[in-house]
């Protein structure tokens, strides 16, 4: 793959795992209050949308540190939309 292929595809799946883990985050939020076992709901969350991200991380890295700052651009990227279309301000 070139180079600038693989830094173009490193800033896609960093906004996916972004959208991913945020979007977890997200709707693990919106059950919580209704879950009979709240702290259960909030760990398991955590524990598989981190798990996940961070492998996601360490595959798209490949050992490469350009990649691994890409992705993480990809994935604040993501964050940040996100917070401009489910922030507090979006209600307005």
């Amino acid at each position: 793959m070139s180079e600038p292929l693989g830094w173009i595809l490193a800033v896609v799946v960093g906004a996916g795992l972004g959208a991913f883990y945020f979007g977890g985050l997200w709707w693990m939020l919106g059950r919580i209050t209704t879950s009979r076992n709240p702290g259960l709901l909030a760990l398991g969350s955590f524990v598989a949308r981190t798990g996940l991200t961070l492998a996601g991380f360490y595959v798209v890295a490949g050992g490469q540190w350009v990649r691994l700052i890409l992705c993480l651009g990809g994935f604040l990227l993501a964050r940040a939309l996100l917070i401009r279309r489910w922030g507090p301000q979006a209600h307005r």
